[in-house]
C-alpha cells in the first residue's frame, strides 16, 4: 500500500482522471497531496506585455483554482488532502523536476500524473510532463492515459 500519493494536476480531463486513480489508491488510508506547477516560462515575454508580474499573477490564480477544484472533488468522497502551488524559481526547474523534487522533498511513495499521449509533432514540440517525470523520479510513477 502507498502512503503518501502525490498528484499533479493541470486542470484537464486527463489530470481528473490521474486524480480519480490517485484518490482510489488513497482510500486505504495514504496520505494525498496534490500540485500544480505555475510555468511561466513556457511564455514569450516581450514588450506586449506591459507588466509580466500581473499575467504570473494570472497563473498563480488559476493555479489556486485548479488545487481548489481538485481538493473539491477529494472532499466530496470524504477525503482529506493538502495542495501544493508550485511556482518556477530563479533555477529554472522545468515542471517534471518540480514535481519530482516536491516527490522527494515530500516523502511520496507514489507520483501520479496524466498522460497526454501526444505524438509526432506535438509530442516533439512540447515534449511530455509525464515522460520527464518518469525519467527525473527516484519514486514510481503511475501514468494514467487520458480520455
Amino acid at each position: 500500500m502507498y502512503k503518501k500519493i502525490l498528484v499533479a494536476v493541470d486542470g484537464s480531463p486527463t489530470s481528473d482522471a490521474a486524480l480519480g486513480e490517485a484518490m482510489k489508491l488513497a482510500a486505504a488510508g495514504g496520505e494525498l497531496r496534490i500540485v500544480h506547477v505555475v510555468d511561466e516560462v513556457t511564455f514569450n515575454w516581450d514588450e506586449h506585455y506591459s507588466n509580466p508580474s500581473e499575467i504570473f499573477q494570472a497563473l498563480a490564480k488559476n493555479g489556486d483554482r485548479i488545487l481548489r477544484s481538485a481538493q473539491e472533488k477529494v472532499a466530496r468522497e470524504g477525503r482529506r488532502c493538502d495542495t501544493h502551488l508550485l511556482e518556477m524559481d530563479k533555477t529554472r526547474r522545468r515542471v517534471p523536476e518540480m514535481i519530482a523534487h516536491e516527490a522527494e522533498t515530500w516523502g511520496a511513495d507514489l507520483i501520479v500524473l496524466g498522460a497526454h499521449g501526444r505524438r509526432g509533432v506535438h509530442h516533439a514540440l512540447l515534449g511530455s510532463v509525464a515522460e520527464g517525470v518518469a525519467r527525473l523520479a527516484s519514486k514510481p510513477v503511475l501514468l494514467v492515459r487520458g480520455m
